[in-house]
């Protein structure tokens, strides 16, 4: 099956199409990476590609209780044990880069921190914080030109830091309604300056990280996570979004970015993600697409052969096998999920899942 084929992606040999996608886990104390997330990635790695958890570029960026940063000389040292567990295995592994901007509390924040959006728009409904359980989102300080410069720069900073911490490339979240894709959306920008209004307006903010963080460490280390149709976080559907992402898309090919990865939920219960906007962000990019969104073997394999897309993201299912690659390459059996342990801390529901016998 073309799944299990080697494939380059951009100068990057894999072992297959198999692509584990991002999945915030919530295990890094202290935002610091740490052994038990180390045998967690290494236990995966006969992907072709691991992508982290979202990782915050900044201080200002934590969202989440207990997600990692990339911003400290302590967090590059615990990504060091990261990526060396996955490179003795074979594996390659790009760190997901995550500003939250509104999807963040004080409470999950570092001192002398701001929660930042494009605009001063807080979200509906409560977020967990270790310290003091669920609390209201609050609401967020419009960012300025000078705080946009700022988060871009800070970008550009964990991007190098990655390269530093021994990660094959970097993945920009610009989905799931998070501060790229805040500025994308029309739910949460309002602005009335460059970076807000038109289509072009909207996307210029994730087209400037991009660029940035491609000149810093090569158009062939980065991609960006996109998610269209996405009403995570209180982002919206709005007119014009087939237009807008092929625009985007069309502006990022340009930059030679590495792959687009298209986030696809409709099989959680999202709105469904219509293959006419997939098809215009693949024809519009020309490069590397990431596909994904409730896939079994059959159907990325479909995707494969079908030309949809390039590499295959599998999320809960690598999430609850380990050893997913042997499992599908043998037919075997997939252990089910424990939702109750996604963003728990300790090794229960991380490390501990059964492997089939070899």
């Amino acid at each position: 099956m073309k799944i299990f084929n080697q494939y380059k992606l951009g100068d990057i040999k894999l072992n297959n199409h198999l692509v584990m996608a991002p999945m915030t886990r919530s295990r890094a104390i202290d935002n610091i990476p740490n052994d038990l997330m180390a045998e967690y990635y290494r236990l995966r790695a006969a992907a072709g590609l691991i992508i982290t958890e979202g990782v915050a570029p900044s201080a200002n960026g934590l969202g989440y209780p207990r997600i990692p940063g990339i911003y400290n000389q302590a967090q590059i040292e615990g990504w060091k044990k990261v990526t060396d567990a996955v490179h003795v295995e074979g594996g390659k592994i790009f760190i997901q880069l995550m500003h939250t901007g509104r999807v963040s509390h004080p409470e999950n924040m570092e001192p002398n921190t701001r929660v930042l959006a494009p605009s001063a728009i807080g979200m509906s409904g409560e977020m967990w914080t270790d310290s003091k359980g669920k609390q209201a989102y609050p609401e967020p300080l419009e960012m300025t030109l000078l705080d946009i410069e700022q988060t871009q720069e800070e970008y550009v900073e964990a991007s190098k830091k990655a390269i530093e911490a021994g990660f094959d490339g970097v993945e920009l979240h610009g989905a799931n309604g998070y501060l790229i894709d805040q500025f994308i959306n029309t739910a949460s920008n309002k602005r009335q300056d460059e970076y807000g209004g038109s289509s072009e307006n909207r996307c210029r903010f994730a087209l400037e990280v991009a660029n940035k963080v491609s000149q810093a460490i090569g158009a062939q280390r980065t991609g960006i996570r996109l998610s269209p149709y996405g009403v995570f976080n209180d982002m919206e559907i709005f007119e014009g979004v087939e237009e807008t992402y092929e625009y985007l898309a069309g502006e990022l090919g340009k930059l030679n970015l590495l792959y687009i990865h298209i986030v696809d939920h409709s099989s959680q219960g999202a709105p469904e993600v219509k293959e006419s906007v997939k098809s215009k962000i693949r024809d519009s990019f020309g490069r590397d697409i990431i596909a994904s969104g409730g896939l079994d073997r059959e159907k990325a394999e479909n995707i494969l052969s079908d030309d949809r897309g390039d590499l295959v993201a599998f999320g809960q299912a690598f999430l609850a096998n380990p050893d997913l690659v042997y499992k599908l390459e043998n037919d075997l059996p997939l252990n089910n999920p424990d939702f109750d342990t996604f963003y728990t801390p300790g090794e229960k529901g991380y490390v501990d899942y059964p492997m089939a016998p070899k």
